[in-house]
């Protein structure tokens, strides 16, 4: 079995025979050459996994093919072999890129070992390679959907700012994709194999914010049973993602001011100095200028905050877009959640193109998760869409496009103006075992459990679903 294929550039015919046969009788695939010149033709045509190359060669040093083969970007491993072990070969092969380097004579169990730990050590690069490869690709702008004049303007920002540090406000309403976006410069910039750490400044209560930030020694106030670590600290040499900036109340909006300014920091309850080496990267739907005039929010953190800003408009700015977000969606929706869509309708698209969107691209991958999970065809037709958040001055929904549960409610109610005396409760619940329950149950099974995104699909607070889960004995099984 072929464990790799193997170049070997020796000028002494007897060390170059001892090598094929050791190394063939490994399972390798073995080309042999004895000058520089004919290694660079078989380097030029031949994809070897491991390379060992002897110093002295007749017509060139073997540190020379070293440095010109890593120059063209060749991620074979390459093992220096020489019978002069000096100090300036072993530091010369070392600086230009070689895997190891061995002195003549050689243990052949060393050889052996040498070479299959070459292997390994081509494999974890290319396997890093691809997983760079494959998380820029998740994150680059070119997976940000839209075309529309807006969204190049940001995609052009983009590609200027990812490759430096300079802080960033990302700004724009709920369920624009600040985020994906935060993301994206994070995942494009030379900090990509570090962390990206997002910190919600609106979901954490004030008195727990700051140890959230730049976390507390232990005993520096009740309830602080142990050292915790803070974003900052989990940030290092990363991206620090603060969302809903706005919301850093004023206290604490000047100990962050100072981290910008002077790049360090210290623990919650502690004296020593910490440095910060995140790159800011901050988010908020809120207007920070007006806040700025209303003395909410610092002025210099603002400034400090804002050196490159970013607007993300909101969905009905960039209606055109919404047919390839339609598409992306769809396709995403069927690969994580099993669902067959494999259209819509012109009528449908027409509804998502005129709905008013207040809750942005956020709202629309909902609404499209909701009508594919719960639509009978592969077509999306508009009865199979529910819009839970219209804009004051919409017109009322058709029944068709009503939550189950309002169509439920609708229907009771005119049967009960139309039937006098007719047990509604009685009624009720026989629709809810035979309607409500099974429509929960599906949903869980398409989200695999997930209580969250189950919620958002049915269009109802976690809590509440909850209940129901408990009052219909409903069994919630989990992927794994």
């Amino acid at each position: 079995m072929n464990q790799g294929k193997v170049l070997v550039v020796e000028d002494d015919k007897s060390v170059l025979a001892v090598l094929r046969g050791l190394l063939e009788d490994d399972g390798y695939w073995v080309r042999t050459v004895e000058t520089g010149q004919r290694a660079r033709a078989e380097l030029k045509e031949n994809d070897f996994d491991v390379c060992l190359v002897d110093i002295n060669l007749p017509d060139m040093d073997g540190l020379e093919l070293l440095k010109e083969t890593k120059e063209t970007g060749s991620t074979a491993p390459i093992i220096i072999m020489t019978a002069r072990n000096t100090m300036r070969n072993a530091i010369d092969a070392m600086k230009h890129g070689a895997f190891e380097y061995i002195t003549k004579p050689f243990e052949n169990d060393e050889i052996s070992m040498q070479v299959k730990r070459a292997l390994e050590s081509r494999k974890l690069v290319e396997d890093f390679q691809q997983l760079k490869k494959e998380v820029r690709k998740t994150y680059e702008p070119g997976n940000m959907v839209g075309t529309s004049p807006a969204m190049q303007r940001v995609y052009k920002v983009i590609g200027q700012v990812a490759n430096t540090d300079a802080s960033i406000l990302i700004q724009g309403e709920s369920g624009t994709g600040k985020e994906l976006v935060a993301k994206t410069i994070h995942y494009n910039s030379p900090r990509w194999n570090r962390p990206f750490t997002a910190v919600n400044c609106a979901a954490i209560p004030r008195e727990l914010l700051e140890s959230e930030l730049f976390c507390h020694e232990k005993g520096s106030f009740t309830g602080a049973l142990e050292r915790r670590t803070g974003k900052f600290e989990l940030a290092e040499d990363g991206t620090l993602f603060l969302d809903e900036v706005g919301d850093i109340p004023l206290e604490l909006q000047t100990k962050l001011l100072r981290v910008l300014q002077e790049r360090e920091y210290s623990r919650v309850g502690g004296r020593e100095l910490l440095r910060a080496n995140a790159r800011i990267v901050a988010a908020t739907n809120q207007d920070l200028e007006r806040a700025v005039r209303e003395k909410t929010f610092r002025e210099d953190l603002f400034f400090r905050l804002k050196v490159i800003p970013i607007y993300l408009p909101p969905l009905r700015e960039r209606r055109g877009d919404i047919p390839q977000l339609v598409g992306y969606f769809i396709d995403k929706i069927n690969r994580e959640m099993g669902t067959r869509v494999s259209g819509i309708s012109p009528d449908a698209l027409k509804l998502l193109e005129d709905h008013g969107w207040p809750g942005n691209v956020r709202e629309l991958e909902n609404a499209l998760i909701r009508a594919a999970v719960l639509s009978p065809g592969a077509v999306l037709f508009p009865k199979d869409f529910t819009f839970h958040n219209s804009r004051p001055g919409d017109p009322p929904p058709a029944v068709d496009h009503l939550s189950l549960e309002e169509i439920i409610h609708h229907k009771l109610e005119d049967y009960f103006q139309r039937t006098k005396g007719v047990d509604v409760d009685n009624l009720y619940s026989l629709v809810i075992e035979r309607v409500e329950r099974p429509l929960i149950e599906l949903t869980l099974r398409k989200t695999g459990g997930n209580q969250i995104r189950a919620a958002e699909i049915l269009g109802i607070n976690r809590n509440t679903l909850r209940k129901k889960i408990s009052e219909l004995h409903i069994v919630v099984k989990k992927d794994v």
